[in-house]
């Protein structure tokens, strides 16, 4: 199957596809040349797209990295058959770059930050993960685009910024805040752990899969009844994220009993 088929069998969506080709040029180039090569950084969603289509091009050795643990965005690297993925140094393709705010006052977001970043022309495939803290933010950025943002970016919203790139493993990502649901349904369908996971009337969970605001594994699914397993994670566009974290027996009434992590 050549990289047109391949396309068109995992991807219907233009700007996704150009994303998938890029991901399919580096993987050739590792093979062909003998070397590790990265991608720019992926969403969630890009690369739940980018694992099938890996798969199927025989599964050629290779990891995804974000800069730290459970890192949300994530660069996808090829591997050459002569190098083991512990032998890969993720500061080869990625740095960290410390903005610290003014010592009082500041109130800086992720918007702040991201729109700031954008304006000194990257791109957001460039940028990883952006922590945001109380007085400083850390940014996850590919190695390349390090040295414009330290002399480039020295201001977010109104307040000035003072830069220093900082080792990896100095980044430091707040815990995930989580709130721990015990409940019980009659079905597995989507929409189902969908209303219990987020309090939903199980008509309006409905809707908002059929109307396309939901992701199934950080891919949109339109079905309610699409049956969802343990681990799988549920997104709903205007109330967050959930995970089914445990599918237990069933109740005295004959139910499913369900935990789902809901992240606040």
């Amino acid at each position: 199957m050549n990289k047109t088929e391949l396309l068109n069998k995992f991807s219907k969506d233009p700007e996704e596809r150009v994303v998938l080709a890029r991901a399919l040029d580096q993987m050739d180039r590792a093979a062909n040349r003998s070397i590790p090569c990265a991608t720019q950084f992926f969403s969630p969603a890009q690369r739940a797209a980018l694992e099938p289509l890996i798969a199927a091009c025989g599964h050629p050795s290779h990891l995804f990295h974000g800069g730290f643990q459970g890192a949300e965005r994530t660069v996808c690297v090829f591997l050459p058959d002569w190098q083991e993925p512990d032998d890969w140094e993720p500061s080869d393709e990625l740095a960290a770059i410390e903005c610290a705010y003014p010592p009082t006052g500041a109130e800086l977001t992720h918007r702040d930050l991201l729109g700031g970043l954008m304006g000194i022309g990257l791109t957001r495939e460039r940028v990883g993960d952006i922590l945001v803290g109380e007085q400083a933010a850390q940014i996850v950025c590919l190695r390349d685009a390090a040295p414009i943002i330290l002399s480039q970016f020295d201001q977010a919203g109104r307040y000035r910024l003072k830069l220093r790139e900082i080792p990896l493993s100095e980044l430091a990502p707040a815990p995930n805040q989580v709130k721990v649901i015990h409940d019980t349904v009659s079905t597995l369908r989507l929409d189902a752990v969908l209303s219990s996971g987020f309090s939903l009337a199980r008509a309006k969970a409905a809707d908002a899969v059929t109307g396309g605001r939901v992701s199934l594994n950080h891919r949109e699914c339109l079905k309610p009844d699409k049956l969802v397993a343990q681990g799988d994670v549920l997104t709903c566009r205007g109330l967050g994220k959930c995970v089914l974290k445990t599918v237990g027996g069933q109740s005295r009434k004959g139910r499913i009993i369900i935990e789902i992590e809901r992240y606040l």
